[in-house]
């Protein structure tokens, strides 16, 4: 097998080199390209087209940081474990299940013209990079395809939705191990705390700005350097300037001329899990539908994996209904998926909005109801400012709880549709001149012009409250007007409102039974946490105390069964409190002190003496270290109610705590006649340690210190560092 793997690996290879006609065309498209590096390192790309915009920005995202690039793709092909091994096989089993390339190629085919031409410059601008660098090794892909795009048409962290499926139940179903096809019931899930991600997005009317002018805040959340900061700008209408995710050719939140876009992460339902009744028969399985027998359909996929340095394959049997895959086995039933994870409207609809010339432009483009992951918060050069939570929503049947499997036995549970635009939860221009989101409920996206809950089905918003939406909606809901400045100012307010909630409650717990001689020891730390203003601060030890005593708590927090309101952080923390024995507070307050005592030799540690920000590798996976140096930051996790978030932890080998989630590309923008914006990166544009702009927004970055945004040739010339062609 190994020696038939590698005649197979060897034309790919050859076919990797590229031809003279190719060569011909990367460099005439290159001669068309201006890229201007300013003072920060942002790449500014210049052509006479769009598509030659599209093979500059690809070019210099290539630059910054390759291996991410590639590493998006390799996971989007399903082919991480020919990278990391075996380890890898059931998620990529999962993306070949739910991303067919098949069907990626056939949307490049039927592609519009204008389109291809910009797919066709995405991947040229990534294989001339290859070619001008032959000392760059890629870890897998030495060649990229146009229709690699069309593999991943939204450039969220999150863009994958599939339900509440787990790569543990696809394992379970199709490893082939013996009993996997029995039936597994369902047992309540234990806790584990997810990946903190979220974004906080904020958007202001003439009536609640200094200028009359709108301005909008954009601020996701994810895991550091998961997009740079660049600009674009064509003859054809393109100026524009934002976060590109690596290796997509379309800036995902940012501004042009017009107006800017925002998105946070939302949980409007997009994707629903079907109970097939599934029987054997004639060497196959069919499953009844409207009380008929559908074949159940079959496909071979095969997947190669890394194993002591060899490629091996493991081939699945996989099915689909007409639902979609085939993901899980629960309580004796299949469960298939119904999803829609890429699409060719998608790809369409994320372009097409950097060019938006205000808001009646960009409503006519949320038409094409194809963002399947993501709220909008939204603001124009004419005043305007809205707010749309999700876009592609499917019509069902309001009757049924869309938030468990349904029954795929009958025509009754499928999709009526998409909703219309209208249809959705919106708001446009409310009185109060404000609009907030934080990954939280849209029914308080304007305090108390937002939205109301009865008059949509459940399924369109199933987001709870969280503690950023509460401190938002505090911060906003005044009388006060704003400038540039002071948005970012209160954009930063490191208020914890969870701590709102706990502390007083510690303190309850502590005239009940502090008296006793075994909580003797923690009457200092608690005198602390009652003086304590529940702002975090780099001098803050308070906050250290804090945090550490309620992440111990949390996943009992999050265990909390809220009916009909799972995902709301801010009731699951008040049944807890109100339920929990008040001598756990004070013991798990015992065990932090004591933990902190063993860590550091005293507990009165403050937050930034252990919060730390540091970059040493520029690695997919950063490594950190104690004895190197590193920054503190005052800020804390989106979890606890702190806008600026910081997510950060203990590693192997550490005892401090870095951060790695959080803040990421961050800027306010202005729209008068001229745009005026500001902006912070987490550390830099760079990825090569050897770089001046991997580390120099990191002082910054941790000081909440924005910089001015280039956005006008001239200011970016007067700025310039570097000015070339792709391939000098």
């Amino acid at each position: 097998m190994y020696k038939f793997l590698l005649c197979l690996i060897m034309p790919l290879s050859l076919m990797a080199q590229p031809s003279q006609k190719e060569i011909t065309r990367w460099e005439n498209t290159a001669a068309q390209v201006t890229i201007v590096r300013d003072h920060f390192g942002v790449p500014h790309i210049y052509g006479k087209t769009d598509a030659q915009a599209v093979f500059g920005l690809l070019y210099a995202q290539c630059e910054d940081d390759f291996k991410r690039v590639e590493m998006n793709y390799i996971e989007k092909l399903g082919r991480l474990s020919e990278v990391k091994g075996s380890s890898e096989l059931y998620n990529d089993l999962l993306i070949r299940l739910i991303i067919d390339t098949t069907d990626a190629k056939k949307d490049f085919e039927n592609s519009p013209n204008w389109l291809k031409q910009l797919l066709q410059a995405y991947a040229d601008g990534i294989n001339y990079y290859l070619y001008k660098h032959p000392q760059i090794k890629p870890a897998l892909l030495s060649r990229f395809e146009p229709w690699y795009q069309l593999l991943w048409t939204d450039g969220s962290i999150g863009a994958i939705d599939i339900g509440d499926i787990s790569v543990a139940e696809l394992k379970a179903f199709y490893s082939g191990e013996k009993n996997t096809t029995a039936a597994i019931t369902v047992q309540p899930k234990v806790f584990e705390e997810p990946l903190p991600s979220g974004s906080n997005g904020f958007a202001f009317g003439p009536s609640k700005t200094k200028s009359g002018n709108a301005i909008l805040y954009i601020n996701p959340h994810v895991t550091f350097y998961f997009r740079p900061e660049v600009a674009m700008e064509s003859q054809e209408g393109l100026h524009a300037y934002g976060a590109v995710t690596w290796g997509q050719f379309f800036i995902y939140q940012g501004f042009n001329e017009h107006c800017g876009w925002m998105h946070t992460s939302g949980y409007a339902d997009v994707a629903d899990l079907y109970q097939e009744q599934v029987q054997p028969k004639n060497g196959g399985y069919v499953y009844s539908y409207d009380k008929l027998e559908r074949k159940v359909s079959e496909k071979q996929i095969s997947i190669q994996y890394l194993e002591n340095g060899k490629i091996l394959s493991k081939s699945f049997k996989t099915y689909f209904t007409h639902h979609g895959p085939v993901m899980a086995k629960r309580n004796g039933q299949w469960i298939s998926v119904r999803s829609n994870n890429r699409s060719l409207n998608a790809i369409i609809q994320s372009w097409k909005r950097t060019k938006a010339k205000g808001f009646e432009e960009y409503k006519q483009i949320m038409e094409l109801r194809s963002n399947t992951s993501n709220n909008t918060v939204f603001a124009d050069s004419k005043g305007n400012i809205a707010y749309w939570h999700g876009n592609f929503i499917p019509r069902r049947d309001v009757s049924l709880n869309w938030s468990k499997p349904v029954d795929g036995s009958t025509s009754a549970t499928e999709w009526q549709g998409l909703h219309s635009l209208e249809e959705m939860i919106h708001v446009y221009n409310p009185t109060d001149g404000w609009l907030q989101n934080c990954n939280s409920t849209p029914f308080t996206v304007a305090g108390t012009k937002s939205p109301l809950r009865e008059k949509y089905p459940r399924y369109m918003a199933t987001d709870g409250e969280n503690f950023r939406g509460i401190n938002a909606v505090k911060i906003w809901n005044t009388a006060e007007k704003y400038n540039i400045d002071d948005v970012i100012k209160n954009a930063y307010n490191s208020h914890l409102a969870a701590f709102d909630l706990f502390i007083p409650a510690l303190i309850s717990a502590n005239e009940k039974y502090g008296s006793a001689p075994r909580f003797a020891s923690l009457q200092a730390a608690i005198s602390l946490l009652s003086a304590w203003n529940r702002n975090s601060s780099d001098t803050s030890v308070a906050t250290t105390l804090a945090i550490e005593w309620a992440q111990k708590l949390w996943p009992a927090v999050m265990r909390q069964v809220v009916d009909g309101d799972e995902s709301n952080q801010v009731a699951k923390t008040q049944l807890f409190l109100s339920s929990s024995n008040p001598e756990n507070l004070l013991q798990t307050l015992s065990v932090v002190l004591s933990e902190l005592e063993a860590k550091f030799g005293t507990w009165r540690k403050p937050w930034g003496s252990i919060n730390r920000y540091q970059r040493l590798t520029g690695n997919l996976t950063e490594s950190f270290d104690d004895n190197k140096p590193s920054i503190p930051d005052g800020f804390a996790a989106s979890t606890w109610g702190c806008l600026p978030s910081f997510v950060s932890r203990p590693f192997s080998g550490t005892k401090l705590r870095y951060g790695y989630n959080g803040n990421s590309f961050i800027c306010a923008v202005e729209f008068g006649k001229r745009v005026v914006a500001k902006s912070l990166l987490a550390g830099g544009n760079s990825g090569d340690p050897a770089s001046a702009h991997f580390g120099d927004q990191a002082e910054m970055y941790t000081k909440g210190r924005f910089k001015e945004v280039l956005f006008y040739k001239e200011d970016v010339l007067k700025q310039a560092e570097r000015t070339y062609k792709p391939g000098e």
